[in-house]
């Protein structure tokens, strides 16, 4: 590095001198020599620029190119990595949105069925509510119909004795009722 530092200055010297000659040949020539050393110095000023520039950012830039282009490398790798983790994770969820799906399905299929189900034994449950509210009705009606029947068997009992004592109250004279007085103590001494 000592060696190209070293002869870099003395090429930059030597180029310092000759822009000096031509400096000063400047004053000593004509106007058409003066283009041309114009140039030439501006040649000259452009070359030394250039070298210089060259000289101080050569090895950074080569260091910015090449860690660039490792830090591009590497950010490509990771780019890759991190798209094959994502399309594998795509592919888990997928896989998992595929089960969640088939889940859902037969959850779905299972409350159909479920439903179909129930729906049977409220139909079922409701035909025994109906069937023993029929019983109960006709149970009650041929126990309604039964005392209706008692009751008026009662009352036609009670017609019956009431039109008895009446044609018995009609017919029987005071004779007739001491000759039942009499045959009735008779039985009640007799048996006792």
């Amino acid at each position: 590095m000592k060696k190209t530092l070293s002869s870099f200055l003395t090429i930059v010297v030597l180029l310092m001198v000759v822009g000096v000659a031509f400096a000063s040949g400047e004053a000593e020539g004509g106007h058409e020599g003066n283009k041309w050393i114009d140039l030439g110095k501006k040649a000259f000023d452009f070359v030394l620029l250039v070298g210089l520039l060259y000289w101080l950012l050569a090895a950074k830039m080569k260091e910015f190119f090449a860690g660039r282009r490792v830090e591009i490398k590497e950010t490509l790798e990771k780019s890759v990595e991190k798209k094959a983790e994502a399309e594998k994770k795509y592919r888990e969820y997928s896989e998992k949105l595929d089960k969640a799906s088939v889940e859902i399905d037969g959850i779905f299929e299972m409350i159909k069925s479920q439903g179909v189900t129930e729906k049977q034994k409220i139909i079922e449950d409701a035909e025994r509510t109906a069937k023993k509210m029929k019983e109960d009705a006709h149970a009650r009606i041929e126990q309604e119909l039964k005392k209706t029947s008692d009751d008026l068997k009662a009352q036609a009992v009670q017609a019956s004795v009431q039109m008895a004592e009446e044609i018995l109250k009609r017919s029987i004279t005071t004779q007739d009722h001491e000759t039942m007085v009499k045959e009735y103590m008779e039985k009640v001494v007799i048996k006792h």
